[in-house]
């Protein structure tokens, strides 16, 4: 698979290949964060413990079985990850997984359509690879969008678009919503939902409180940043089974993993920490801290020797996004053959999005075979008030309603098991919150953080902004016992294009809605 040739870099700080003498640290959560550290370390000869409190690793891209009527067992997990081909720092993680057990873990998607309420439909299949020309073509051929809505976006506007830097987006932008940066560009309602609201949403965050900084970083990192697509590939395996080979991996490196148990306090002590976990303490030298937001928000206000209050106040400000359900469910009959394995839907509230597992998923495809069936999975992100309970059941008969309306065969399926996931631990990121976010090196000698809430300045998000962290904690520790890191690599941390570049410049609008003069960066 051919790469793009213009992503960089960020070389680790060298050292010797081993630490020596052997050190000791225990990685507190085994989400892709915590397995990213845990790998860096103990390939540098790190003794590593992860210690996960969930009875299976991988996060929120973990999984579980659940017993269907017929007896049998089947997997059930969050929801659907699209696994992009710019997410180099997790593809790094999982290429160690794919060594161990000799078989790719990823296959690709033909395609991901996005449908609005009036049934337009969007594709990017076949589109250009190279910026910029692979967006100015997505918006030229959408019947969402077109030339004519080009014509009215406020280009001034759009121009810094084109030139995103990171990190100095967010001193430029964080202080925006995303909302009030589109209805700055002008972009069509439509073409809104389409093409924006999908990448806030995938955050679980409506626009209004998403900042724009990152929904502009989005933009880079998918569109004139990387020239490695919009589509994406994902995991045949069932999510239940996704680590096993990396767990195997690791287990050959002695990493020592811990499942169903949690870290109960964490207290610096003279040579190093003491980690409480189920009703034993550990001693380490170092910690990460790899736990969701609401995971590092308790501990951390468990652990009172633990940090500086400023930055105890940091980790206790984190915000975590409204509700989201995954909804999945096992249908007598298939679903159309011509049906894609993903649809985005726009103006369709609740529905985010439809998933037919049984084009991908072997352990749904197995089922959907013996039963004659499909295994469809329906996405709503941003349920606001979706921790009332009444809230809960009107979003799910809702969402059946929607599944009717885009895939109108299924009205006649009968629902053979049914399984619903509300989950609220997701970071939000919210406007100005870029600054006051505690970031992977903190002010405790031997303690880093990692996970997808975390502060980075570079061009990362969602699964790889939680690869990256969990790489730079390995990193930051192996660097104080002068061990060499691990590189890594980004798309370009600045717009590629020289001529968009000079005119965002030149003539792109400022924060402040004025324009830029050649002297201004943007």
């Amino acid at each position: 698979m051919p790469r793009d040739p213009r992503r960089e870099t960020v070389p680790a700080v060298p050292g010797a290949g081993q630490v020596s003498p052997r050190r000791h640290v225990v990685v507190v959560g085994g989400g892709i964060a915590g397995l990213a550290a845990a790998t860096g370390l103990a390939e540098r000869g790190v003794a590593v413990d992860i210690v996960e409190r969930r009875p299976y690793l991988g996060g929120r891209v973990g999984g579980w079985t659940v017993s269907l009527p017929d007896g049998s067992r089947t997997g059930m997990s969050r929801g659907f990850h699209a696994f992009f081909r710019q997410y180099y720092n997790l593809r790094a993680l999982l290429a160690r997984a794919e060594q161990r057990s000799g078989d790719p873990l990823l296959t690709p998607v033909a395609d991901y359509p996005l449908v609005d309420a009036q049934g337009r439909l969007d594709s990017f299949r076949g589109l250009p690879r190279t910026p910029p020309w692979n967006a100015l073509a997505f918006a030229v051929r959408s019947p969402t969008f077109g030339v004519s809505a080009l014509r009215r976006v406020a280009a001034r506007e759009a121009l810094p678009l084109t030139d995103v830097r990171v990190p100095e987006i967010y001193s430029a932008w964080d202080h925006l919503d995303a909302a009030t940066l589109l209805d700055r560009v002008r972009f069509p309602e439509a073409a809104r939902h389409l093409a924006f609201d999908v990448f806030s949403r995938s955050f679980f965050a409506p626009p209004t409180t998403f900042s724009a900084a990152e929904l502009a970083l989005m933009f880079h990192l998918y569109f004139l940043g990387s020239a490695e697509g919009l589509v994406f590939d994902v995991p045949e395996r069932p999510f239940h089974t996704l680590w096993d080979p990396l767990r195997a991996y690791l287990s050959g490196l002695g990493v020592r993993l811990r499942t169903g148990v949690a870290v109960e306090r964490i207290d610096r002590v003279s040579q190093g920490f003491e980690i409480h976990v189920g009703g034993t303490t550990v001693t380490a030298d170092a910690v990460v801290v790899a736990a969701d937001v609401p995971g590092l928000r308790e501990l951390v206000a468990a652990s009172p020797d633990l940090g500086p209050e400023p930055w105890r106040e940091r980790v206790a400000g984190l915000a975590t996004a409204p509700p989201f359900c995954v909804l999945r469910a096992w249908l007598d009959r298939p679903v159309d053959a011509t049906r894609p394995a993903f649809l985005a839907t726009g103006g369709r509230p609740p529905l985010d999005n439809v998933s037919v597992l049984d084009r991908y998923d072997v352990d749904a495809a197995a089922w959907a075979r013996r039963n004659a069936g499909s295994v469809v999975e329906l996405h709503a992100y941003a349920v606001l008030g979706g921790n009332d309970t009444g809230i809960r059941r009107d979003t799910e008969r809702r969402l059946w309603q929607r599944l009717h309306e885009v895939y109108p065969e299924t009205r006649a399926a009968r629902v053979v098991a049914q399984e619903s996931v509300w989950r609220a631990d997701c970071p939000l990121f919210a406007p100005g919150s870029h600054a006051a976010r505690p970031g992977v090196v903190t002010p405790v000698p031997g303690l880093a953080l990692a996970g997808d809430g975390i502060r980075v300045d570079l061009p990362v998000a969602l699964m790889e902004r939680a690869a990256t962290t969990g790489w730079l904690a390995a990193n930051h520790l192996l660097a104080g016992w002068g061990a060499a890191g691990h590189d890594l690599v980004t798309v370009p941390r600045r717009g590629r294009n020289r001529v968009l570049r000079a005119l965002a410049s030149r003539y792109g609008a400022r924060p402040d809605g004025r324009v830029s003069s050649p002297h201004v960066p943007v």
